[in-house]
Formats: C-alpha cells, sequence, structure tokens
C-alpha cells in the first residue's frame, strides 16, 4: 500500500463502513438532503470508476469536475483516483471563452457537469476536440441546447457500474492536479504526486500533529479514535481549499457537510443543526457576512456553540473582521492559515498581524524565504521569495517555461519558488509583503496591495476593498482603491480614507483615487480579481473581458 489517495479512503471505509462521511444539504432549510456512510460513499464512487472505465477514460487522463458542491463532486473525485485517472477542477463562474482555455489546456478527456451549466458547455464543446465524454449532473433546462456529444446522466451512470473493488493497483506517483484561479492571470495546472500531497496539502493524516510514517498507520489511528468531528468546507470544492479539507475530514474518519452554494445565513443553521465543529472559508469575503449576522439582533438564527475552529486560506483574513469575529465568539479559535495550489500549507498567520505590523507569519519548517536569483535563504530582514522544498509538485500541466522559472531541485530536494514577496526575521517568523506580479510601482517605491487593503478594511464604512496600480504619468503608477461601503453607513470619501490610511501606512501607500462600487468582484471562494479591480479603477465596465486565448 502506497500513500495513494483512493487506497487511503479505502482503507479507513474498511475500518469505519457505517460511519457517516458525507451530507449534502442542496438546498439549505428546504429539508431536502443526501446522506452516506463511508461504506455507501466508496460503493458509490466505484460503480462510478467502473462507468468512467467502461466508457474509454483511461489511467492517466484527464477528468473535468464543473460542478457546484455536492456528492457527486467528492464522489467522482474518488471514482477517478480510483482508476487513476486525474480530476481537474473547473471554476464554474468561467464564460465559454474562459472554459475553452481551460478545457483544452487542461486536456480533458471526459466532463461531469452541472445540468444547469448545459448551455456553456454545449458553446464549448465544438473547440474542445479531445472532450469525448459527458456526464450531466441533474436536469437541463428545457431551453438549453443539446451538446454535440450526448450526455450521460450521472444518475444512470452511477447505476450501471460495478460495486465492485477490481481496481488496477494504484501507486503514490498518481497525479491530481489543481488549477489555479487565474485572477491576476490564465490559469495554471499545478500538477501534483498524491504522495506529496498527502503530506504538504493533507498534513499527512494529521494536520495539527505527527504525520503517519507508513500508509496502514492512518485506519489503525481512526480505529483508536473516536467521531464527533463535524468539517464544514463552505467555499466551492472547485478551489483547493474546500477539497483538500474534505479529504483531511475523510483521513480523520469524521464528517463532511456541504452545501451547494454559500449561503451565509444558512451556514449558520447548519452548524447548529448539524454540530458542526470545523468550518473552513476564505477571507473577509466570506468571513465578514457571518459576522454581521453574529452581531445582528437574531444572531443569524444559528447556535454556535459547537463550533471549536474557524480557518480561512487563500486569502488574508483583516484584523478588524477577526477582532469582531473574537469579540462575538470567544471561545472559538479562528485560524489564518497561509497556503498555496503550488505549496500546500505553508504557515499560519501570528496574533499580532495587521496593517500596522504586516502579515506576519509562523512558517514549517519546509517553507523558507530565498533570493529568486541564487535560491539561497536570505539573511533577516532582506527580501526575497516565499520557497518550500520537499513535497512540493512537479510542476505546470501544458507549461514547461513557467515549470523551469518556478520549479528546481537544490541539495537533492525538489522546491518551489513562489510569488510571495517576504521577509524573514531572526526567530524565523516570516511577514509576507504581497505578490511580486501585483506590485505598485510608484516613483520607485514598491507597494503592495494587501497592505492598503488591510488599512482601508479597518475603516467603519468600509465593507471590502481591492486595490492596485493605474497608470501615472508623473509617477509611473499610483495607488487607486475600487471600495464596497457599508450598507447604512455614509459613503466613504477620499480624503476621509486618504485621513485613515496616514494613521497606518507611509505617505506613497495611501490611494490617490477612488472608485465606489456597490459590489466587489472575488472568485466564489473569495480569492481577490485584480484584473476586475484594475479595470474599475481605469474607468472600465464592472464586467471586464479577461484576457484569455
Amino acid at each position: 500500500m502506497d500513500f495513494n489517495l483512493a487506497d487511503l479512503f479505502e482503507s479507513i471505509a474498511d475500518t469505519v463502513p457505517g460511519r457517516e462521511a458525507l451530507v449534502h444539504l442542496d438546498h439549505p432549510g428546504s429539508g431536502a438532503e443526501r446522506r452516506l456512510t463511508y461504506a455507501e460513499l466508496d460503493t458509490a464512487a466505484c460503480r462510478l470508476a467502473h462507468h468512467l472505465a467502461g466508457s474509454g477514460i483511461a489511467a492517466g487522463e484527464h477528468v473535468g469536475l464543473h460542478l457546484l458542491n455536492g456528492v457527486e463532486y467528492l464522489q467522482t473525485v474518488l471514482a477517478c483516483l480510483k482508476i487513476r485517472a486525474v480530476p481537474v477542477n473547473v471554476n464554474y463562474r468561467y464564460v465559454a471563452d474562459e472554459l475553452a482555455y481551460l478545457y483544452r489546456d487542461a486536456d480533458l478527456a471526459a466532463l461531469v457537469f452541472d445540468g444547469a451549466f448545459t448551455d456553456r458547455v454545449a458553446a464549448v464543446l465544438p473547440r474542445a476536440p479531445r472532450l469525448r465524454h459527458l456526464l450531466r449532473v441533474g436536469a437541463a433546462p428545457a431551453d438549453a441546447p443539446r451538446p454535440c456529444v450526448e450526455p450521460v446522466p450521472f444518475a444512470d451512470a452511477e447505476a450501471s457500474g460495478s460495486p465492485a473493488r477490481d481496481f488496477a493497483p494504484r501507486s503514490g506517483d498518481d497525479r491530481f492536479i489543481i488549477y489555479t484561479g487565474g485572477t491576476t492571470g490564465l490559469p495554471k495546472g499545478v500538477v501534483w504526486r498524491q504522495e506529496d500531497l498527502f503530506f504538504s496539502g493533507l498534513g499527512g493524516g494529521a494536520p495539527t500533529g505527527e504525520p503517519v510514517r507508513r500508509p496502514e498507520e492512518l485506519a489503525r489511528r481512526v480505529a483508536a479514535g473516536d467521531e464527533g468531528l463535524v468539517f464544514f468546507p463552505a467555499a466551492p470544492l472547485m478551489h483547493g481549499t474546500a477539497t483538500l479539507t474534505a479529504f483531511i475530514a475523510f483521513h480523520l474518519g469524521q464528517k463532511v457537510v456541504l452545501h451547494s452554494k454559500y449561503v451565509p445565513r444558512e451556514v449558520l443553521r447548519t452548524v447548529e443543526r448539524e454540530r458542526v465543529t470545523g468550518l473552513s472559508l476564505v477571507g473577509d469575503a466570506m468571513l465578514r457576512p457571518l459576522v454581521d449576522l453574529l452581531a445582528g439582533p437574531l444572531r443569524g438564527g444559528g447556535d454556535c456553540s459547537s463550533l471549536r475552529s474557524v480557518s480561512s486560506s487563500g486569502a488574508v483574513l483583516s484584523e478588524t473582521v477577526r477582532a469582531q469575529f473574537a469579540a462575538l465568539l470567544p471561545g472559538v479559535r479562528l485560524i489564518n492559515n497561509f497556503g498555496s495550489s503550488e505549496s500546500g500549507f505553508n504557515g499560519t498567520a501570528t496574533e499580532d498581524s495587521g496593517p500596522r505590523t504586516g502579515f506576519r507569519l509562523r512558517v514549517n519548517a519546509r517553507t523558507a524565504v530565498v533570493d529568486p536569483v541564487t535560491r539561497r535563504p536570505v539573511a533577516p530582514g532582506e527580501v526575497g521569495r516565499l520557497a518550500q522544498h520537499g513535497h512540493v509538485p512537479l510542476g505546470y500541466h501544458n507549461d514547461p517555461h513557467k515549470t523551469a522559472e518556478t520549479f528546481f531541485t537544490a541539495h537533492g530536494e525538489r522546491w518551489v519558488l513562489l510569488g510571495d514577496l517576504a521577509t524573514v526575521d531572526d526567530r524565523g517568523v516570516v511577514t509576507v509583503l504581497g505578490r511580486g506580479s501585483q506590485c505598485i510601482n510608484t516613483g520607485g517605491e514598491k507597494v503592495f496591495p494587501e497592505e492598503v487593503e488591510q488599512a482601508l478594511k479597518a475603516h467603519p464604512a468600509v465593507y471590502d476593498a481591492l486595490v492596485t496600480g493605474v497608470a501615472d504619468d508623473r509617477w509611473g503608477q499610483r495607488v487607486a482603491a475600487v471600495v464596497q461601503p457599508r450598507e447604512g453607513s455614509p459613503p466613504p470619501t477620499l480624503p476621509g480614507l486618504q485621513a485613515h490610511c496616514r494613521e497606518r501606512l507611509a505617505g506613497y501607500k495611501v490611494p490617490r483615487s477612488l472608485v465606489l462600487t456597490p459590489r466587489i468582484e472575488r472568485s466564489p471562494s473569495g480569492k481577490a480579481d485584480y484584473r476586475w479591480a484594475r479595470a474599475m479603477a481605469e474607468g472600465g465596465s464592472s464586467s471586464p473581458p479577461r484576457p484569455f486565448p
């Protein structure tokens, strides 16, 4: 047995077959739900795996998941892993050109999609000639065009497949691909060995403890432990963090709860109903609405006494929102994690992280700050790039040039060079300055958007904010803020925000222009869309075209 995700899941399903594994509340509050034990989920995945194999999907071929959250998403991931096919996440907000790019770049051979997306799939399919097999979850709208490849209803595919576990041997070398969000450029498919992903993205079976040393140890730990933990990944599963959270729960033999979409009030009700112990989300965009509900007269209609932790990864939690949450739920641990599709987990923010001190991290032993040229660790106080060594991805799918820029070998170990600029102090605490690709150069001074955004979001009239650089005849670039005002407060003004920021930031970092918008555009998982922000700051449309080929 290797550190293969399908092997590991099957070992746990055999250990606790009757334990509840997955709960999907399709329309929270409506009573529509589906519950599966570990044995039932494993059998459902086996059936789908046999259908895919019988339809000609071979080991190593890529299967796209163009789906909302649901049983079918995790069932499809497990089915792919069972036959050594490679699951590929698809952003369901993408429009035709974006989907055509991703379908082709990912070399999709099969696609599992929600019926609601039939029109987009039908429009894109002729531009993805390698895509030959479709599975549709649910019904298509009555007026939707028919795709040129006839989709098989998901329920029929599952029913037709054998429940047997008669699959070929698998390996820790089997692949898993996570596509990046593409909010700063073209999405890239990060290619992981499953063994590497198990240790870097899934904590080696024990995210807060000692990783397992042998694959067989995982099931023994589950057998010796107790049930009772309930994980609720509230972000879309097509965002890598949410899927990895679900697998962390599976590796502990615990229950996963899903909603099709993120509805804050229903999230709180489900926390109460399912006695959720761990809620995971992405940044202020997801946590702030929960804080607002908890602070309201009805406290959101939910009892949160079961909660032990709320974790965020993929976007920074601002100091203001963290303080509000702590005041409302002082007994719940708020974990501000840092990681990426290319590195898995890197570290956790310190309690004093904020506009005045910067975004400070206690990183794991595999993370370092290195000089991007020499690729050696920098001295304390020097600026370098975050990097990770050991269990790192193999590279980017279909992009050898970017792979050579980002991944390297030193001292017999593989490394990944991340896009985040950072410094490290003499105690090993890392301060993340921001993405180099988003750095604003104004009159020779470097400004990182995340730092200014933290300051802006501390203003009582600001609900959300993104910061970008726009062209300036004198300074090359100037700092521009795109702000979503808080409802019920007077709209913020540029002079007022500038005065607020000057108390927290150096003068050259203070925004020189302001655009107010009814809503900040983010990905479904809460990640920033800086292309949208730049178009807004430059006076463009609120829905600018994306530069996809």
